[in-house]
């Protein structure tokens, strides 16, 4: 079991001789021990590597290509940021993305504006800061962005469309159907393609698609370039993201090189050679580089066995929203005699599981529990459900860490009110029954 768990954690995890793994060459008992639990922690080199594997391995194949993170799968400033080192352009999906992605040093004519209903203050930060390409998603997104542009200017777009393919995933994050919301069925583009061109202000550059998220084959995503490829001759094609990750012991996705080459393949079949090629990876870009550490609270045995430990849905919603298996691992303790157990969060639903049926060894109250594959939306979808306190991020590299976002503090979660007259005294009240100990 010990090399099992070991294969899901971020590589280059190793395991000392007392069981405690290493990532990025940390102990992650010393990691607990420091920042606290529940905390993400990120090995920064398996992160920057899988980014260079997708810009060396497209650019080899597909020399006139882009690679654009989807932000949306990990919005951390700092993940952004080594995206930028790594040479990638940034997808952004609303006006918070395009403000980390900016912080984080990108050039703004990298990244690529997406959204299916972009709001007015987000095309202004599209047009005030110059963004590369903005993806066009409807008509109203060409009547906003007309308007919001100033006269002597103009902007790129691309059109998105529905390339009709339905690939094996969760009906949640399936994005290439007949009956998505994202985009625009081929007949309904064409006359939309026809206006941008007419446009004074618009450039059309191309086409984009999606298939959807975490796709475990490679065949839907050769069928959706044959699929846009229909529309047309364009100098820019954007053919998405969704390549799986893995995140349990039975998963089976391709490689990032068996992705490419079936995308490229695709490409040479019916896109023009000369046309430039841009992919948005996100899941399969960060999942397998993070990893999240819990702190048993309690453990029940019964008719099941319940170890439940101080985080849950409010850092990981994938398993409530998406029904995604992850694994979980006593620190310390993965090889022994094992039992299922329910590897459960501290939040009041039902439904706050994280593992069902985890095969742990002899979990106790006070262990510490690795949970691999959570770099990919986890983050994203963090919560204050129950006064929950989001979790600190830490990057883990060459034997050191540091922490790249802070735990959330009690303030943090009174820092948004907006107090009535007369408030001093609640407020009075409420610092008297603050919880004593740290605020972070």
């Amino acid at each position: 079991m010990a090399s099992a768990l070991v294969d899901l954690m971020p590589p280059g995890t190793t395991v000392d001789a007392d069981g405690v793994a290493r990532v990025g060459g940390c102990r992650i008992d010393d990691v607990a021990a420091g920042a606290g639990t529940p905390v993400l922690v990120v090995a920064e080199d398996a992160l920057r590597a899988r980014a260079r594997e997708y810009v060396d391995g497209l650019a080899a194949r597909w020399p006139r290509s882009r690679v654009v993170f989807a932000s949306k799968a990990f919005p951390c400033t700092a993940v952004q940021r080594v995206m930028v080192e790594e040479g990638l352009g940034l997808d952004v999906a609303g006006g918070g993305e395009i403000i980390t992605a900016l912080k984080a040093g990108a050039d703004p004519a990298s990244l690529v504006l997406h959204g299916n209903a972009k709001l007015d203050e987000e095309i202004a930060l599209a047009v005030e800061h110059r963004l590369g390409l903005v993806v066009v998603d409807n008509g109203d997104d060409v009547d906003r962005l007309e308007s919001a542009i100033p006269r002597g200017r103009s902007v790129d777009v691309l059109v998105r469309v529905i390339p009709g393919v339905t690939a094996d995933t969760h009906a949640s994050v399936l994005t290439g159907h007949d009956d998505s919301k994202f985009g625009l069925a081929p007949e309904h583009a064409a006359p939309l393609i026809a206006r941008i061109e007419a446009s004074p202000v618009l450039r059309m550059r191309g086409l984009h698609s999606h298939v959807g998220s975490q796709i475990l084959s490679t065949e839907p995503f050769a069928d959706a370039v044959a699929a846009v490829a229909r529309l047309g001759e364009f100098p820019v094609y954007d053919l998405g993201g969704g390549l799986g990750a893995r995140y349990t012991w039975a998963d089976d996705r391709p490689s990032v090189s068996q992705y490419l080459d079936t995308l490229v393949d695709a490409a040479r079949a019916h896109l023009p050679p000369e046309a430039e090629i841009v992919i948005e990876p996100g899941r399969s870009m960060v999942a397998e580089s993070t990893c999240t550490l819990y702190r048993v609270v309690t453990v029940k045995r019964g008719a099941r066995t319940f170890v439940a430990v101080d985080g849950g849905m409010g850092d990981n919603l994938e398993v409530a929203l998406y029904d995604q298996r992850f694994e979980a691992g006593v620190v310390g303790r993965f090889e022994g005699a094992t039992s299922a157990c329910d590897v459960v969060g501290r939040h009041c639903e039902s439904g706050d599981v994280l593992v069902s049926g985890a095969p742990l060894v002899d979990p106790a109250v006070g262990d510490l529990l690795v949970v691999p594959a959570t770099g990919a939306y986890c983050y994203t979808m963090s919560n204050n459900y129950n006064g929950n306190r989001r979790i600190p991020v830490v990057f883990a590299r060459a034997g050191s860490w540091r922490v790249v976002v802070r735990r959330e503090t009690w303030d943090d979660l009174l820092a948004r009110d907006v107090d009535w007259p007369g408030d001093d005294a609640g407020r009075a009240g409420a610092r008297g029954t603050r919880p004593t100990g740290s605020l972070t």
